[in-house]
């Protein structure tokens, strides 16, 4: 079984229940171990948009990375997402944080994901779950990327435990 983190958004409503609707089909995928709150973010890049619900889950999964990656596209498909410009609002976004300590860099897919230790509306949700866990690039585990980032604590809100 292959450990796997995954981030969760969304900024177009219903929200919440959309955020419902991706853990419920992300538990086909294998077994949800653990699961982070649920938290209010401004948006990232584009701002003139509806601040974001973001999660982060930790999924066992035999499947391995590339039909991961493939079958979350389509998932994200099937929940409603309608693609848009970078940074602009979504229906639904998932992307794979961690896939056990691999790293890769295709043109289709940057395992672990290149801008993690950049976003507080990732890493304070991961931090949550798995604080010791060791980015396999940085070696450093999720606490201290998040100790090291600088955020305007006030730009995210726990919205559900």
């Amino acid at each position: 079984m292959h450990r796997v983190y995954i981030a969760i958004g969304t900024n177009i409503e219903p929200r919440m229940a959309r955020i419902q609707d991706a853990f419920t089909a992300l538990s086909h995928f294998g077994l949800i171990e653990k699961t982070s709150s649920i938290y209010e973010t401004a948006p990232y890049g584009f701002t003139e948009q509806a601040d974001f619900l973001n999660a982060v889950i930790l999924i066992l999964t035999e499947l391995e990375l590339e039909s991961l990656h493939n079958a979350l596209k389509i998932l994200e498909s099937e929940l409603g997402r309608t693609e848009r410009q970078r940074w602009h609002e979504r229906e639904i976004d998932f992307d794979i944080l961690f896939y056990d300590d691999v790293v890769m860099d295709s043109v289709s897919l940057t395992v672990p994901h290149k801008e993690l230790q950049n976003r507080s509306f990732v890493l304070v949700p991961m931090n949550e779950i798995a604080s010791d866990f060791i980015h396999p690039v940085l070696k450093k585990n999720i606490g201290s990327l998040l100790e090291q980032l600088y955020y305007d604590k006030n730009s995210i809100h726990l919205v559900k435990s």
